[in-house]
């Protein structure tokens, strides 16, 4: 493979994570209580129903559905203030190229982690 017409690895995946972004995050109008069950194009094995009420299982959905989620998924999974509550957190547990292009779109996500680091 010739590396001076082949994308590295990083930017082939900071570029499929970034064509699935919203162009708004307040366009992530997802549920915010109750159950969700994941579609099969997302979570092929294993768990597929998460509860938004459980702190735990709210985080390991929100890390699936922006690890594997395409952009209509994200839109009607995630909801916009959950996502920016969990933020802090949720960005110590996705992919470095998931975090650095969210980020880089949605500003207000890198104040929020921010924001929670110099409170505690």
């Amino acid at each position: 493979m010739d590396p001076t017409t082949t994308a590295p690895r990083a930017e082939v995946l900071r570029n499929r994570y970034r064509s699935r972004l919203p162009e708004r995050l307040q366009e992530l109008a997802g549920p915010i209580e109750g159950n969700v069950d994941l579609p099969l194009h997302i979570v092929w094995s294993g768990r597929t129903s998460y509860s938004l009420d459980r702190p735990k299982s709210r985080m390991t959905l929100y890390r699936t559905v922006l690890t594997e989620g395409q952009s209509e998924d994200l839109v009607t999974l995630l909801h916009h203030r959950l996502l920016a509550e969990q933020w802090p957190v949720l960005r110590r547990l996705i992919s470095p190229y998931i975090r650095e292009v969210w980020e880089d779109a949605f500003p207000e996500l890198l104040r929020t982690a921010a924001a929670d680091t110099t409170a505690a």
